[in-house]
């Protein structure tokens, strides 16, 4: 009963009551770090929308790119891949698409088949949210196929499905999607 009658008297007559707060105090360092790290994502966020421009330009021109660092097979089995060795490119009408899942050997020398073919039927549309369809058919001496190919807004990551047209094997590659002269892949003997 006395510590209540003591707390009313205290603030009756007016006494300032503190509560007790922890506030965090940064040194300069821990401040400029801070901005450095801010000013990072301000920056890769930047370079970002390059890419995606980038990307999207390419796609437009028929003068691109996807090399590949996943491939996911029909049956969901997924490998991660060699992006120099593994990619679908396009220019003008001719296409190129080389799945190289092994390390050496094969018909194509690089670990896996390399097929060439001329492009048809080549559609482009970017939805509301900014992604990008695009999709076309290759025929050629070992291919024939539909292609899709995704374009995520934000940047060049990109996803491609391969289905054949005589038989279910499809194929899906992710990967970055870049103009052919930014374009560090390695072509196998083709078909």
């Amino acid at each position: 009963m006395k510590k209540l009658f003591l707390f009313m008297a205290i603030l009756a007559l007016g006494v300032p009551v503190y509560a007790q707060s922890e506030k965090r105090i940064y040194t300069k360092e821990e401040q400029e770090s801070a901005c450095s790290r801010e000013l990072q994502k301000q920056l890769e966020a930047i370079q970002d929308s390059i890419d995606y421009v980038n990307a999207a330009n390419a796609l437009e021109n028929l003068d691109f790119v996807l090399e590949a660092d996943q491939i996911q097979f029909k049956r969901g089995g997924l490998a991660f891949v060699s992006s120099t060795t593994n990619f679908i490119s396009l220019s003008d009408s001719k296409a190129v698409v080389q799945i190289a899942p092994f390390n050496g050997g094969g018909p194509n020398g690089v670990g896996g088949i390399t097929v060439e073919g001329t492009a048809s039927n080549i559609k482009m549309k970017t939805e509301k949210n900014g992604n990008v369809f695009f999709s076309m058919n290759v025929m050629g001496a070992g291919i024939s196929a539909s292609v899709d190919i995704w374009l995520y807004k934000g940047g060049n990551s990109a996803t491609v499905t391969v289905n054949p047209n005589f038989h279910s094997n499809r194929i899906t590659l992710n990967g970055r999607l870049v103009p052919t002269a930014l374009s560090e892949v390695f072509k196998g003997s083709s078909f």
